[in-house]
């Protein structure tokens, strides 16, 4: 697969993706797990040069980050890697073992000077392989949650099922959800605060129940967005009390 053109691909499909309404509220839990993390990636990034939202992210999609693991391929870090890549390791720390995955072993993402978001979409895409580029379907790896993709999937080495269905959220919509890049879905909680976080909250909220406002009549328009407000800040406290 020509990485140029998997490139423009992937900045295309980036500028086309939506993440349906019913899967933000898992995207943003993942994307504030990795800001808790953030400071742990940033000191691997100045090892690397590799941003801290890739680490992250790639941490999130290995290991469900879980920093006992190794970032290469989500094995043990304190013990010889048995999954692929083989045989790294064992390593003192979850910072040693991701300076080694992300210089020593492919896609080498130490050596990339271009992290735009076409090229960290596929870079993403090389950590996971390019069996689905290679197939012209798009990778779950890179776009499950979204609307880039639907189902397909590899469920053992060189086995594709078409009707595999990844549920684990894809690096996009995480991405999106960081907010790094410009034209993104709303930032998470932590990046946003004061009355800027009550109106974006609040606001969402409304879009998703606006079906359930519109089939109440009685509700009026100050009350129903009285009551959307003091909901969402309700489930919203609770879920990120518990991320």
């Amino acid at each position: 697969m020509n990485i140029t053109a998997l490139t423009k691909s992937n900045q295309d499909r980036w500028n086309n993706c939506h993440v349906p309404a019913e899967k933000g509220p898992a995207f943003e839990a993942v994307a504030n797990r990795i800001l808790k993390n953030k400071t742990i990636y940033q000191e691997i990034e100045k090892s690397t040069g590799v941003p801290w939202w890739f680490i992250g992210i790639v941490h999130y999609r290995e290991s469900n980050l879980d920093l006992s693991t190794n970032l290469a391929q989500g094995d043990p870090w304190n013990k010889k890697s048995v999954h692929v890549p083989a045989g790294r390791g064992p390593f003192n720390s979850f910072q040693e073992a991701a300076v080694d995955a992300l210089t020593n072993c492919p896609p080498y993402a130490a050596k990339n000077k271009d992290w735009s978001v076409g090229k960290a979409l596929t870079m993403f895409e090389e950590y996971n392989g390019l069996g689905y580029a290679n197939r012209g379907v798009p990778s779950p790896y890179v776009w499950a949650g979204t609307d880039q993709y639907s189902k397909g999937k590899y469920v053992a080495d060189g086995v594709y099922d078409p009707d595999h269905v990844d549920t684990q959220l894809g690096c996009a919509g995480v991405l999106k959800f960081l907010g790094v890049f410009s034209g993104t879905q709303p930032k998470p909680k932590d990046n946003v605060s004061g009355p800027a976080a009550g109106v974006v909250a609040g606001g969402g909220f409304i879009v998703a129940m606006w079906e359930h406002i519109q089939a109440h009549p009685y509700l009026t328009a100050s009350a129903a967005v009285a009551v959307a407000a003091v909901i969402w800040s309700v489930v919203h406290s609770i879920r990120n009390s518990n991320v």
